[in-house]
């Protein structure tokens, strides 16, 4: 195992915060005495089945850890989910069933594989033991915390004092810290790691495990990462994401479209560049600022699927949008015959009926005089909805660049 220093070195990079500060050197220097690895948690709620690359940050973090000898312990929160994480909400959050939470974690699993070894990981359900909780055992916990300590929270100061009338705060939103908190009693936690907005739940299980008798864990938070807007976290409703189980074609696309003051966010987050070339290459006076971003793109594809297919992203995205030609892999999309009448179709049928428009009327929109619709290998423009197409197998149909299909007739 490496020095205490080396380790800090690789650990506090783009960290936000360590609590208690210095915490970290001293559990990394008893780990390095005893020869007894660290247990490192972090907790994720199945409340959705797509995994993008906010939520790898703190995941990246746990592999470092897990690199260096230590044990990555990682919390499925299937009773979790059920309450709702009301960190950084302003709202109440949906609740899910056990079902929707159960299917979820398995999903889950599969793409955080890309991230961790899972044959090292030790991965635990905290309905192990949340499930055996009797009435008795949820007052014992909530007695843990008073409402004046619960309402010091951020998110629920700003619901509580909002005006011109309050945001409902559920009484069993306030369960969710406690719960977090006692997963770290439970696993006997050395370090949790977790978002920025996290830091009051980390700090509970230091709480608890101190009142359980244990030696409270080190809270460790990394900053939360801006979507491709430059400004708003991201994430899946705010269409401004890259998610890990992506292609590795639209990883590379999307990467590129971020602004370019975000490149620097973008390397010490999600890549294991040294911090010498992330400076030189975040900077516009010493690398061109798409140089940069192609760098950046091929780091994060190859991190999930591989350096060669890095370089076949780049390929097809300069052979895309440079040489004006159609990428080597097309989506396929089946139009059945029994639509087509005498070889053709109108436009706004073949739209819909290829999912590139949900509606006729969002097809209908798609077209006029700044129409992005062209079809076939001359690149024909459709303006007019009326128009019918010819109909081949094979024929290609594209929305601007990046929204191409190709058609396959099925009887």
């Amino acid at each position: 195992m490496p020095s205490v220093d080396d380790q800090l070195t690789l650990l506090t990079r783009g960290l936000d915060q360590i609590e208690p500060t210095d915490g970290l050197r001293k559990k990394l220097e008893a780990s390095a005495k005893s020869g007894k690895p660290l247990r490192v948690k972090y907790g994720i709620d199945p409340t959705g089945i797509d995994v993008h690359l906010g939520h790898t940050v703190p995941l990246r973090k746990l592999r470092q850890f897990q690199e260096l000898g230590h044990q990555a312990v990682l919390i499925i929160g299937n009773y979790t989910a059920l309450v709702g994480d009301p960190s950084g909400r302003d709202e109440t959050r949906a609740r899910l069933t056990q079902e929707q939470v159960e299917k979820n974690a398995q999903d889950y699993l599969k793409q955080i594989s890309k991230i961790l070894d899972m044959s090292k990981t030790e991965v635990r359900p905290n309905g192990d033991w949340f499930g055996k909780f009797t009435f008795l055992d949820v007052l014992s916990l909530t007695s843990k915390i008073t409402v004046q300590r619960m309402l010091e929270r951020d998110d629920f100061s700003k619901r509580f004092h909002s005006r011109p009338e309050s945001i409902p705060i559920y009484l069993h939103e306030c369960l969710y810290p406690l719960m977090q908190g006692h997963d770290s009693v439970e696993i006997h936690a050395d370090i949790e790691l977790g978002g920025s907005e996290q830091l009051f739940n980390l700090m509970m299980g230091r709480r608890l495990q101190d009142a359980a008798g244990q030696e409270p864990q080190i809270c460790v938070t990394l900053p939360i990462l801006r979507g491709l807007d430059g400004v708003r976290r991201m994430g899946k409703s705010l269409g401004n994401y890259v998610g890990v189980g992506e292609s590795a074609d639209q990883q590379f696309g999307k990467t590129l479209s971020i602004p370019d003051d975000l490149m620097k966010e973008w390397f010490t987050l999600l890549t294991d560049r040294p911090v010498s070339e992330i400076e030189t290459l975040a900077d516009s006076t010493k690398t061109h600022p798409m140089i940069a971003k192609k760098t950046l793109a091929r780091d994060i594809v190859a991190f999930y699927y591989g350096a060669d297919a890095a370089t076949a992203a780049q390929a097809n995205f300069e052979k895309q949008f440079g040489d004006k030609k159609d990428p080597d892999n097309i989506l396929e999309r089946e139009i059945s015959l029994q639509i087509v009448r005498n070889g053709q179709i109108n436009i706004v049928d073949l739209l819909v009926a290829l999912k590139l428009a949900v509606s006729k009327s969002e097809a209908r929109r798609l077209l006029g005089p700044n129409s992005g619709v062209t079809i076939g290998p001359n690149r024909t423009k459709i303006v007019e909805w009326t128009h019918s197409v010819e109909i081949t197998d094979g024929l290609v149909i594209r929305i601007g660049s990046k929204r191409i299909v190709r058609i396959k007739l099925v009887a």
